[in-house]
């Protein structure tokens, strides 16, 4: 009975001790946890097009995601009006990864089969900005309309264009502006450099800018921009753009771009 008992303590021991030695083979960077999965190591490059207004935003993404793969470099974000982006990439263009600044230009990429299940990461709504000082004192929408003034806005058939028109409509604000810009960069460039003396931008491209003034005009909560963003189906980097994607729609992304003053989607 003796011998019994000590054959089945030494097997108990032994069972133990491969248990353990199961548990210390563990392949780095694995996860005890089964509910967390570890992808493989990203490489390569990475082509990503984003909207005008995304671009400070975006560029702090992409330093942080590349700190987190360090293998992995992030080619220089091509910024510019999402219609001129969405009409590249139809045309072409090379991308992993496309944010567009509104739905409607994302549906032109998706509708030719290019991308499917573009997901919402971001809101942004107009502001009326102002050389610093606001030499031309327009405190209002309805100033916008002074013919003495020097007006830029977006051309419509970028986001930030046709926001401005839907904008100025609802508010029954007729603008004759002095030129209409493919992107916001190049609307915000000229009222910062005095070339204006006012226009119609995202919340966010005035933060932080100390060239220009800014107010909320009324109505401007009742016309918001949606940013969606997707791995293209041709992407050269699949892998990567899954990953970029995954990145700007959790913690970190949105923690970047609340910081930049982007909304909820």
């Amino acid at each position: 009975m003796r011998t019994s008992r000590v054959f089945l303590a030494a097997a108990a021991a032994s069972l133990l001790l491969l248990t353990g030695c199961a548990s210390g083979d563990q392949a780095p960077g694995a996860s005890s946890d089964p509910s967390v999965s570890v992808g493989p190591e990203l490489t390569g490059e990475l082509t990503v097009y984003a909207a005008a207004s995304l671009g400070a935003a975006f560029d702090d993404i992409a330093a942080a995601f590349e700190a987190e793969n360090p293998s992995l470099t992030v080619v220089p974000i091509r910024y510019d009006g999402s219609s001129t982006l969405a009409t590249q990439i139809i045309e072409g263009a090379q991308v992993d990864v496309f944010a567009s600044a509104d739905e409607k230009n994302m549906a032109k990429v998706t509708g030719e089969g290019l991308a499917s299940g573009p997901e919402l990461f971001a809101s942004n709504t107009l502001v009326v900005a102002t050389p610093a000082g606001n030499p031309a004192d327009i405190t209002t929408l309805a100033g916008l309309a002074d013919p003495g003034a020097t007006i830029v806005l977006c051309a419509v058939e970028v986001p930030c264009g046709a926001a401005s028109a839907t904008l100025l409509e609802q508010q029954g604000v007729t603008v004759t502006p002095a030129s209409l810009e493919q992107n916001v960069t190049a609307v915000l460039t000229k009222v910062a450099n005095d070339e204006a003396d006012a226009g119609l931008v995202y919340a966010t491209d005035v933060v932080g800018n100390a060239d220009v003034e800014s107010f909320v005009p009324d109505g401007a909560d009742e016309v918001v921009n949606h940013y969606p963003v997707v791995a293209l189906t041709g992407a050269p980097n699949p892998e990567a753009a899954a990953a970029f994607v995954a990145f700007v729609l959790g913690e970190k992304g949105q923690s970047i771009l609340a910081e930049y003053g982007f909304g909820t989607p």
